[in-house]
């Protein structure tokens, strides 16, 4: 009988672990998006290495064989088409090479065609997900480049990305230096020049040329022209596409974006940066001497998330570049990093305005409230506990406020059987009963608007909750209970289909806040829908409510689906510590027989002096009833 029982319990043993494994396997099997992506980017690598390698091939048959043999009918067939930049194509340099310079943050890969970066890699980052092996490149396979097309005094129109710079690199105590140099002769030339410093994510951009004034048109500037396409890093595509634009400074400082429709282009005067803002990491190109104009482009590439996995948006920016002297002089920066506020700040360029943290009061909360205390608490604790912890310390400081709103709640909820019987006596008569209602409210000593106020203060904290937590950098790729990535959604179940406005995952933490804020208005509702009798031609606010009950929870649960979860997990403990503060100071700090008492008692007293708000309602109130009555009159 022992051995039976041992055996079936082995069995149930079994079973259950099988059934774990199984779980266990379920969960930590591939994204089937990030998959797509992986298997589109592995195919583009094999194409565009197959595009170059043809196309280095062809350029190679005229430029090499002039740099071998001298050959000078070929040099005069290149003269043809380059004029003297047919001098670049004579030398060494004239082939498919690259120079790599990097550092502790980022490394970066610079052409020979076209002198500019083909790679730029981020060393600390991974994309798609912590542990994917997969470092985060800004550039990367063609998807940016970088030209200026020059017009020579012989009336060509040449592009910079076409022909071949002459590399040098040396050392400047601790920075490198890679000088590129497109020439039209030994001492005539178009200079690129990278500095790039340890530990830094900015590097020094110059742009220059040298005894050139004879060899371009000088009479107008020369296009500098600059594109990106945005590469996906993130796990959610149309996510990470929603907080990807264009921004920029212009006009002593002024910093804007482009928008985010499906096509959008800006004019600029007096730019100082150009940002290729993505989610969580950006490129920006920085000029100490503002650009006069400039040109700025984006274009979603985003049409059907489910197929459009690779690129977010097609970014152009067209800059004219003017002369001085005769010659180009533009000293700039590149900047290749995360889109993280302390990061930005760190330079003092104001590029830390490119993060979207609200207008006005939301963005002065976000910068002088969450931000700091957020940093102070993630700075000891993990990032999970440190959202619960950040969310009870916000509660508590706004609890006098909602302790204020509750007793005023509580205050209109004892005076309800006296409105309600002004309802009744001048049901046929509403400015009356207005009038009435306001002396009611006036003798008690309650202020109908006192639960409205402390409301509209908590507003702007959590408006600047929705700007906050998807731009914290610091969330991302952060784990927390069953959530991988605080900064992405956290999915329980992947469907086999597609939701319209909801996605093909569940997220749990948005269940729990719509759960949360369900029983939050559920408690609430009881006490608002009745603060005040419904008004003739007004609509009935008792059925608005109860419809809110239930609609508000939905909401919440298709909007906050494909959100991070650090924001989901934000509004569950807000609303769950909302529920305890009202129990609270529903059981222990409010007595409605007390209130009725002290309502009664002030019932006997003067009137209390109105408040402006109310003096000029009941004037308004007055003068209306006074024209009401000389209207009948007339009649």
């Amino acid at each position: 009988m022992e051995q039976k029982k041992f055996d079936l319990n082995s069995i149930i043993g079994f079973a259950l672990i099988f059934i774990i494994l199984i779980f266990i396997m379920y969960r930590n099997q591939p994204d089937p998006e990030v998959v797509a992506a992986e298997k589109a980017e592995k195919e583009l690598v094999v194409k565009a290495a197959k595009a170059k390698e043809s196309q280095d091939k062809t350029v190679a048959k005229a430029t090499i064989a002039v740099a071998a043999t001298g050959d000078s009918t070929q040099l005069a067939q290149l003269q043809k088409s380059l004029g003297n930049f047919a001098y670049s194509a004579t030398l060494p340099s004239a082939k498919a090479g690259v120079t790599t310079i990097e550092n502790e943050k980022v490394k970066l890969t610079i052409a020979n065609k076209g002198g500019y970066i083909i790679e730029a890699t981020l060393k600390e980052f991974e994309k798609f997900k912590k542990g994917s092996g997969q470092l985060v490149q800004l550039i990367k396979d063609n998807n940016a480049n970088l030209n200026i097309q020059l017009l020579t005094s012989d009336n060509r129109t040449l592009n910079s990305k076409d022909l071949y710079f002459e590399p040098t690199l040396t050392k400047m105590g601790a920075d490198q230096v890679l000088s590129m140099k497109l020439k039209a002769g030994a001492n005539e030339f178009l200079e690129y020049k990278y500095i790039l410093k340890p530990n830094e994510y900015m590097v020094d951009f110059d742009i220059r040329s040298q005894g050139l004034n004879k060899v371009l048109n000088t009479a107008k500037p020369l296009d500098l022209e600059w594109d990106l396409k945005a590469i996906r890093n993130d796990k959610s595509v149309s996510y990470e596409n929603r907080y990807t634009e264009i921004y920029f400074e212009h006009e002593d400082g002024k910093v804007d974006y482009s928008g985010m429709g499906q096509s959008e282009e800006s004019d600029l005067e007096k730019a100082t940066f150009v940002a290729f803002k993505q989610h969580f990491f950006s490129t920006i190109l920085l000029t100490k001497t503002p650009f006069e104009t400039a040109k700025l482009k984006s274009e979603n590439l985003v049409v059907d998330d489910k197929v459009d996995t690779l690129f977010t948006k097609q970014f152009k920016a067209n800059i004219p570049l003017a002369f001085t002297n005769g010659e180009l002089d533009h000293k700039m920066s590149w900047y290749f990093g995360p889109t993280d506020y302390q990061t930005l700040t760190n330079y003092d360029k104001n590029i830390e305005k490119i993060i979207s943290l609200g207008w006005g009061i939301f963005g002065w909360i976000n910068r002088f409230i969450f931000i700091p205390l957020f940093g102070f608490l993630s700075s000891y604790i993990s990032y999970g506990i440190a959202i619960i912890v950040f969310t009870i310390l916000i509660k508590i400081a706004m609890s006098p406020i909602t302790f204020k709103s509750f007793l005023s709640q509580a205050k209109m909820k004892v005076l309800r059987p006296e409105i309600a019987e002004l309802g009744e006596k001048f049901k046929k008569d509403p400015m009356k009963k207005q009038q009435e209602t306001m002396k009611l409210y006036n003798k008690a000593g309650v202020n109908p608007m006192a639960g409205c106020i402390p409301a509209l203060i908590q507003l702007p904290f959590m408006y600047a909750s929705f700007q906050f937590f998807p731009s914290a950098f610091e969330l991302r790729q952060k784990s927390f209970l069953w959530a991988d990535d605080l900064s992405s959604f956290d999915e329980i179940i992947r469907l086999p289909f597609y939701i319209p406005f909801y996605g093909n995952h569940i997220s749990l933490f948005p269940i729990l806040a719509s759960i949360a804020i369900f029983f939050y208005m559920k408690m609430t509702s009881g006490d608002q829908q009745m603060m005040a009798p419904q008004q003739e031609g007004m609509p009935d606010m008792a059925k608005i409510m109860k419809i809110m009950i239930y609609a508000s929870p939905i909401m919440m649960l298709f909007f906050f689906n494909t959100y991070g979860a650090g924001l989901s997990l934000y509004n569950f403990i807000s609303n769950l510590i909302t529920i305890g503060i009202m129990v609270v100071i529903k059981k222990y700090f409010i007595d409605s027989d007390k209130i009725h008492g002290q309502i009664q008692e002030n019932k006997l007293k003067e009137p209390k002096k109105q408040g402006k708000f109310q003096r000029k309602l009941q004037e308004v109130m007055e003068q209306a009833e006074a024209q009401k009555a000389l209207d009948k009159k007339k009649k």
